[in-house]
Parts: C-alpha cells; structure tokens; sequence
C-alpha cells in the first residue's frame, strides 16, 4: 500500500521529477523568512517588499487551484506566502498608525 502510494506520488504531472514540485518547495524559504521575520521589529519591514510578497501568494494560491492537474503544494506555498505577508503589512501599519497617533497626542 504505502509503495504504490510513493510510486504515485513519484509519478504524479507534479511530482519530484518536475519542476512544478521543486520550485514551490524552494519557494517555502520566502514564507520561513517572512516568519523569521516576524522578530524584527516593525519600523524595518518594506510596505514594497510585503505587498509583492501579499499579492504573489493571493494570485499563485488561485493558479494553483485552477491549473489541471491541481499542484497543492503550489497552493499551500503561496497561501502561506499571502499569510506571513499580510501579517507583516498588519504590523507595520498598526506601528505606523500607533506612531503617528503618540506623536499627535505628545505635540498637543
């Protein structure tokens, strides 16, 4: 049982010996980084950076529905990807909002 299901999986249109396996497994490094950076504090995130990174993983989630046969590992990679970037987008405007409305209070 478990052979035929690693056979399938080896022979699948978007398997291990395709590059539609490889290359949304090698895209999971820009989700990591997106969490790792999470620790960072938020006056350094990029809105530039983290809108691409938003918007790559909303557009590529819907590819990878739509596209026969279904890649999941597209999908889940770019829904992470559109996660971990509207996360880092939430922080920063809740910091730069939260900034902005301490400076106010403080120059009243």
């Amino acid at each position: 049982m478990a052979t035929s299901k690693l056979q399938a999986f080896w022979n699948h249109p978007a398997g291990p010996k395709t590059i539609h396996f490889w290359a949304p497994t090698f895209k999971w490094g820009i989700s990591i980084a997106n969490i790792a950076d999470s620790a960072k504090p938020p006056e350094k995130i990029s809105y530039p950076q983290q809108i691409v990174v938003a918007c790559t993983g909303l557009i590529w989630t819907r590819y990878g529905m739509v596209i026969t046969p279904r890649n999941w590992n597209l999908f889940s990679v770019n829904l992470s990807m559109a996660g971990t970037g509207i996360y880092q987008l939430a922080r920063k405007v809740r910091h730069d909002y939260s900034s902005e409305s301490e400076t106010a209070i403080s120059n009243e």
